[in-house]
This record gives structure tokens, sequence and C-alpha cells, in this order.
């Protein structure tokens, strides 16, 4: 569920293309007209709006809003210019070439199977390589076999689910955990990588039923580092999305400073996903809506990029 608001007069690609132009042109670039047309177009707007611009002026967009903009507003800007498999696949280059593992992993962990099958196929196209080559290069142990597996297992994506099934993979993952002395890896790998959400989610409720205690619990004190950050982003993701989503946005934001690399990307990339779900969500549990965090977390046009995206009313 898309958080973008439609512009009250809808205009041409063409002549969003000269607006923009018109923006950088002079001393100084008029940020605040950049920010209003790109912030209101959707990912199809978007790829029209680039593709005028090189057709009239010869020059990429992307380009001159890299010359034109700085900092974090540059980087949440051209993050956006992309669809969404193109912005997955950029952050998941990026992460893994700069061994930010946890973003590489909440990208590959949070998705749907057929999320990942158009993310890798954007990947190849952008950086000619496989994503898996990456991810065998830069990861390693059984969070690398997770990642490995999680991408290229096609999972069931709709709502039933077997409970018998369910039940004995509940068993079987106390058996490879909380029963034993040490962990059975293999398992925990197998059923988180091979069942649909709907399946996980299940196996969660069912597994607090029979042994009193939570499934993500279970996974904190049986594994460790990245491979349990990406067992734990697979349930959590599995039971509701907009709620993990809203708990790392609370944590990019809390305390001194703010994590501007995990904001941009949840925001620029959830926006035209389930933004409405997450602001619920966030509102729910600190008492307070996203944009007034943001507002208060940010400032100038970088602020009022992000609070366009997620549709904060001010």
């Amino acid at each position: 569920m898309s958080s973008l608001s439609v512009p009250p007069v809808l205009t041409s690609a063409r002549q969003d293309a000269t607006d923009l132009h018109r923006a950088f042109k002079g001393f100084g670039c008029d940020t605040a007209a950049v920010i209003n047309i790109l912030a209101h177009r959707d990912a199809s707007q978007r790829s029209l709006i680039q593709y005028e611009y090189r057709a009239i002026y010869s020059d990429e967009l992307s380009n001159r809003l890299s010359s034109e903009l700085s900092g974090n507003l540059k980087k949440a800007a051209l993050l956006w210019l992309h669809d969404l498999p193109g912005r997955d696949a950029i952050i998941a280059r990026e992460a893994l070439c700069g061994a930010d593992l946890r973003a590489a992993t909440e990208v590959i962990c949070s998705r749907t199977p057929s999320q990942i099958q158009v993310i890798k196929q954007a990947y190849y196209t952008k950086f000619g390589v496989h994503l898996e080559h990456d991810i065998n290069l830069q990861a390693s142990g059984d969070h690398q076999k997770l990642l490995l597996l999680y991408v290229s297992t096609p999972r069931y994506e709709g709502p039933e689910v077997d409970h018998g099934m369910v039940e004995k993979d509940a068993k079987d993952l106390y058996k490879a955990g909380e029963k034993r002395l040490g962990t059975d890896e293999k398992t925990f790998i197998r059923i988180f990588c091979e069942r649909s959400s709907a399946h996980l989610s299940a196996v969660s409720s069912c597994y607090r039923r029979l042994y009193g205690n939570s499934l993500k619990k279970a996974v904190k004190s049986e594994t460790s580092g990245f491979f349990e950050f990406a067992l734990l982003t697979i349930i959590r993701c599995a039971e509701n999305p907009a709620k993990y989503f809203a708990k790392v946005l609370h944590k990019a934001m809390k305390g001194l400073g703010t994590d501007d690399t995990t904001l941009i990307r949840v925001v620029v990339t959830r926006t035209e996903m389930d933004m409405q779900y997450i602001k619920a969500e966030y509102e729910k549990k600190h008492k307070k809506s996203l944009g007034e965090a943001i507002h208060s977390e940010t400032s100038s046009h970088y602020r009022s990029f992000l609070l366009s995206l997620v549709g904060h009313k001010r």
C-alpha cells in the first residue's frame, strides 16, 4: 500500500523533465521544486521523466541530480529514481561490496520469492554478476548457506497452511535447538528457507503453544551473528512485515544521532509497498506518528523529501 500522494494537477513526463531542468538552471538549484516533482511521482512516471530528460537534454537525470544535490538528500533522491527491484538490487550490491552484511540480509530476507526473482534479474542487468556470486564472496558459514538457499528456493506465497506439517516443523525446530546440546543449523536453514510466510507464522504460534516459549527467543538463544539476524528477519517479516519495518525505523532514529542510511533505505524501498501499514504500526507502538519522528530527526530539504514520501501532512 503506497503512501505516495498524487499531485493535484497531472502533468506530462515531458513537462516534468522541462520543469526539472529549469530548477537546475541558474545560480543554485531550486531544490524545493525538484522535491515537489520527484517525491510525488510513481515508478512508471519517474521512468518516463528520465526517458524524456535524456531525449530533450542528451543527459541522464541521475547525473544532473548527482551534481545538483548533496548529502542524504542526494542519496535518497538517486535511490528513489529507480523502480522497486532496481533499488533493492543497488542496496544489496552496495551492502555486499561495502561489507554491510546486515543491510544486504535485511533486503533479501524481507522480500517475497517473486520479488527476489525480479531483484536477481535487476542485479545481473545492472552489475553483470549474479547476486549468488556476491553472496558467496562476502558471506560465510551458515549465514552464507541460508542466503544462497533463500534466494534460489521457490516458495508458496498464498495463505493456506498444512497444520500437520506446521506441527512437525515446530517439533523439528525444537529438537534441532532447545532440546539438544548445540544446534542443528541445517534444520533451521531448511525450514526457514523452504516454507511460506503463512506457514512460518503458523509454526511460530504452534511453537509457543507446544513449548511455552517463542520461536524468536529460541533463535536468539541457539544462533548468533548474521545467521541469527537472517532467521529473525525471516520470521518477523513472515508474521508482520509492517511491524518489523516500524521497529527498524524506530531503532534508526532513537538515541543520539540518526542512522540515515537505514532511514533512507526503509523509507525509499517501502513507500510504494506498505508504508501506510508501517505508519499505523509505528503510531500504535510509539504513540506518535512516523512523520513526527522523521520531522524531529532530520532537517531542511532532506526532511521535506522523506516526509513527502511517507505522506506526512504538515
